[in-house]
């Protein structure tokens, strides 16, 4: 992809070296940019659009309470589990290709959600969504870092998309609430429907091909374990959250996934094409920078969930006020996306991230002082604050894993990024939502989580700090 540089051959002698101004994006590039971008917000949007229109959901279909996660693990389940997978078979395959395969499926998967008649039905559509995410999140991302060479261009190019991905959270959030009092919360989905085929239109016409080039056999032992094991581990988790850990699926799935993932480690020591490389991870910068993301997103998403449980079912708001919370999470998140690539050009994205961890539990620890009859203001400013602090650890903690790996390995590197991404959203409810389900009210539940949420976060941050001081 083209990158404009100013002219060196007309500058004069007592000119500042033009060398020294930043390069600028073609206007090429510039569209390139934009549809990587539309497709991250339209994901983020799928993620937010629905969870205020849960509980009405949840009464239109038959969905319990605690069944309400399914909505959201059906999603996630599949999104988590064949990442790395299709991030691989991008970058041996073409991961243009792809992506356009993502957002036909993400696309006509909306579309089914949009018109289910049953539960059944709509968690199929919402598992063939993740399945499109899937596909959409890790090419999208290997397409972008390897358009965008690593530096200045890089750190902005992925300061945009995180940007986009608060701005999408927030735009769902409002958008749920508005539609789902308006429209129903099937129009949600149609949203969706909508917003995927407007990326596909463009998308043809403005993306180059891309693989490597070289082409290693596709690691099929490897894809199997990791993806089974992903697979297992998530339902038990899942299933847990609704049934608790004594149920015999619950165990056998739990055990098999832990032995697929064990099996999955040794496949790869011994791989010629890993789908994973061990050595990459056992840079510092890869394993505490995906720690940082795993956790920031698990505990993120979990007490948003968790939190518009409690405005409309504690505090009995509307979804349209509930929306309006999140809305200002999310527009203050779109201040810290534009922001943090300033604070990681100064104190670096390693210091970035370790504080933004930090910071992120201490806001989630202050909605310890919620209550059962107000506690509206202390959720969006706790919230709102805690967002600011989680958009600047994605960006930080993209940066820090993708720094210093080679482009032939990018795909490796953003298949760990987008990997953690989409396995801490898909964990974090399941895994927490037990401690929500087995307290005495729903209110109690809450109160565990964001205890548990702010405690794994201080000890994140501080984790991450005294391990990267020493790489």
């Amino acid at each position: 992809m083209a990158i404009e540089s100013p002219s060196t051959s007309a500058a004069p002698a007592a000119s500042p070296p033009v060398a020294s101004m930043p390069p600028r994006l073609s206007g090429r590039a510039r569209l390139v940019l934009f549809v990587l971008c539309a497709a991250q917000f339209m994901v983020a949007l799928d993620f937010s659009v629905l969870n205020v229109a849960l509980p009405v959901l949840g009464k239109d279909l038959g969905l319990s309470t605690t069944g309400l996660q399914w909505a959201i693990t059906a999603f996630a389940l599949p999104s988590g589990g064949f990442l790395l997978l299709f991030g691989r078979i991008a970058d041996l395959y073409g991961r243009r290709r792809l992506f356009l395969a993502g957002l036909t499926v993400f696309g006509g998967s909306s579309l089914l959600a949009t018109l289910a008649w049953d539960p059944a039905s709509f968690l199929a559509g919402r598992a063939l969504q993740g399945l499109g995410a899937a596909v959409i999140v890790p090419t999208g991302m290997s397409l972008l870092t390897t358009t965008f060479p690593e530096g200045p261009l890089r750190d902005r190019a992925l300061g945009i998309s995180g940007t986009l991905l608060s701005l999408g959270f927030t735009v769902g959030m409002v958008a749920g609430g508005v539609l789902t009092d308006t429209l129903g919360w099937r129009s949600t989905m149609g949203l969706l429907a909508l917003a995927s085929a407007v990326v596909l239109v463009p998308a043809p016409k403005m993306l180059e091909e891309s693989r490597t080039t070289d082409r290693p056999r596709l690691d099929v032992p490897g894809a199997v374990s990791v993806t089974g094991g992903l697979l297992a581990l998530i339902y038990a988790l899942s299933t847990a959250a609704e049934r608790g850990f004594g149920g015999a699926d619950v165990l056998v799935t739990l055990v098999l996934g832990v032995t697929l993932l064990a099996a999955f480690v040794v496949v790869e020591s011994r791989s010629a094409a890993p789908l994973v490389s061990l050595p990459m991870l056992r840079r510092r910068t890869v394993a505490f920078g995906n720690l940082g993301g795993l956790l920031t997103f698990s505990m993120m998403s979990t007490v948003v969930f968790v939190l518009t449980l409690y405005l409309q079912e504690v505090l009995d708001l509307s979804p349209f006020a509930t929306g309006l919370v999140f809305g200002v999470q999310g527009v203050l998140s779109v201040v810290a996306g534009m922001y943090a690539p300033k604070v990681i050009g100064r104190i670096g994205a390693r210091r970035t991230l370790a504080l933004s961890l930090l910071g992120q539990g201490l806001f989630i620890g202050a909605l310890l002082g919620l209550g059962t009859e107000s506690g509206v203001w202390l959720a969006t400013a706790a919230v709102s604050l805690a967002s600011m602090c989680h958009l600047g650890a994605i960006i930080a903690y993209g940066l820090t894993v993708t720094s210093g790996i080679p482009n032939e390995q990018q795909g490796l590197a953003t298949g760990l990024v987008t990997t953690t991404q989409q396995v801490g959203l898909t964990v974090g409810i399941p895994l927490l939502g037990v401690l929500a389900t087995t307290q005495d009210t729903l209110f109690d539940g809450v109160r565990t989580v964001v205890a548990v949420a702010g405690a794994v976060l201080l000890a994140a941050g501080a984790a991450v700090a005294a391990g990267l001081r020493r790489s």
